[in-house]
């Protein structure tokens, strides 16, 4: 009876030893998996792979939108949370200052108690879509199967486009050595626009 006794005990003790064996090398490759994408002698599939696996993020950028006709520019502070809600606040110029612009899933609202609202959409046009967020453009990325990167003076820079859509293309670039994006072009030829996004500030939380 205590041979018994004995032998399970035994057991269980070899079923934890083995669960905790397999526990610390998930946690131990999930640890190098995440120093490797990070690191500075990450290859560009490995940021490529970062970047397109972004779930969370802060960002502050800079806004060029120009046509052929006038140049308009923004300060917009930037937040993602995985999977879909993301916003959109106004920093500069002043007029609109404070406007924020929140998604989440289907649900689209804007937050602002200085304007006339219905404005927003008629002459800010970029500024109340998705089409200046990085998100939007991992999802893009993601969907487009011509869409590719390559490496140039140190930078990786992706690329995606879509003939279906009003947005002809929208280009990120890099810096290799710390994983961060830089810039984002966006091209509308429906419209004859650019729109060219500095990134001044980038946390990624995860």
């Amino acid at each position: 009876m205590e041979n018994k006794k004995m032998r399970n005990v035994l057991v269980v003790l070899c079923v934890l030893f083995i669960i905790g064996i397999i526990l610390f090398f998930m946690f131990f490759r999930n640890n190098m998996s995440k120093n490797l994408k990070i690191g500075n002698n990450s290859t560009s599939q490995e940021i490529v792979d970062y970047i397109l696996n972004i779930s969370s993020y802060e960002a502050k950028v800079e806004v060029e939108v120009k046509s052929n006709k006038n140049s308009n520019k923004y300060i917009l502070k930037q937040e993602y949370k995985k999977p879909d809600l993301n916003s959109q606040q106004v920093l500069e110029p002043t007029n609109i200052a404070g406007t924020k612009i929140v998604r989440d899933g289907q649900d689209l609202r804007i937050e602002s108690t200085n304007l006339n609202l219905n404005t927003v959409f008629e002459k800010y046009e970029y500024i109340s879509e998705n089409c200046l967020d990085l998100s939007c453009f991992i999802e893009d990325y993601k969907k487009d199967s011509n869409a590719k990167f390559k490496e140039e003076n140190n930078q990786i820079i992706m690329k995606t486009s879509d003939s279906s859509n009003s947005i002809k293309s929208k280009t990120l670039y890099i810096d290799k050595e710390n994983s961060m994006p830089t810039k984002m072009e966006v091209v509308d030829n429906n419209k004859n626009t650019t729109v060219y996004i500095l990134y001044n500030e980038v946390n990624v939380n995860s």
